[in-house]
């Protein structure tokens, strides 16, 4: 229970074997009561056992989908086993669990809150061609929302019942699919979507993979993903 919510913390996880241990050792003992289901997306190393031995519940894929693919069978779970409320953490330990209850709590009026990076709390920074797309992906949003976001990919997010029950049914798998199309797509169904400030952490294990390649294909991909959410329906 978070604030008198049956709630589930979904972790899909990759390869996460040196941090997921640590992740979900550390959400067990800031959430005590809550339920920790780590999707495993088709891992080739031992994530799932570690995990599992951890205190987790895992749900092995049997080959990587990608976020959205194992996000989607978090919320199939979290529906079927009648939660509250389903929570995306990162299994790179980045996420602060103890930002949950700030979550949980403005879901009393809203139904998907974003734990957001640029909202004025902890020292995060992206610059170059990154940072360029997600101030475009936010300025759009935030029209389509009806609401001021600032970190539109952040994968910190509490959902409602209600949500729960649109993601279990439809959830892209595409790339950016589960941050950009999915807010696109609650928003305008209707749904009531917020932001709290949060600081986020370094990894606990591995490292990231960015270079200014990678955030040219990273500007790219997200202006070709919020147009194709923008015109689908």
């Amino acid at each position: 229970m978070v604030n008198g919510k049956r709630t589930l913390i979904i972790i899909p996880a990759l390869n996460e074997s040196g941090s997921i241990a640590d992740v979900v050792g550390e959400v067990r003992g800031e959430l005590p009561g809550v339920d920790v289901l780590v999707v495993d997306d088709g891992s080739t190393d031992r994530t799932a056992a570690v995990a599992a031995a951890a205190g987790a519940r895992v749900a092995k894929l049997p080959y990587n989908l990608g976020v959205g693919g194992a996000m989607r069978l978090g919320y199939r779970y979290a529906r079927d086993h009648d939660y509250d409320v389903a929570i995306q953490i990162d299994a790179d330990g980045q996420h602060d669990p103890r930002y949950v209850p700030k979550l949980v709590d403005l879901l009393d009026d809203n139904d998907l809150v974003i734990g957001a990076r640029f909202a004025g709390e902890g020292d995060y920074t992206v610059r170059g061609p990154r940072r360029w797309a997600m101030v475009m992906l936010s300025a759009v949003l935030s029209r389509v929302a009806h609401t001021k976001l600032t970190d539109t990919t952040s994968g910190f997010r509490a959902a409602n019942r209600r949500v729960i029950e649109m993601f279990a049914t439809w959830y892209p798998a595409e790339y950016l699919g589960d941050t950009v199309e999915t807010l696109v797509h609650t928003a305008r169904r209707g749904y009531r979507i917020r932001q709290v400030p949060v600081a986020m952490r370094k990894r606990m294990a591995g490292t990231p993979s960015h270079s200014p390649a990678r955030a040219m294909i990273y500007l790219g991909r997200a202006f070709a993903v919020l147009t194709l959410a923008l015109i689908r329906r």
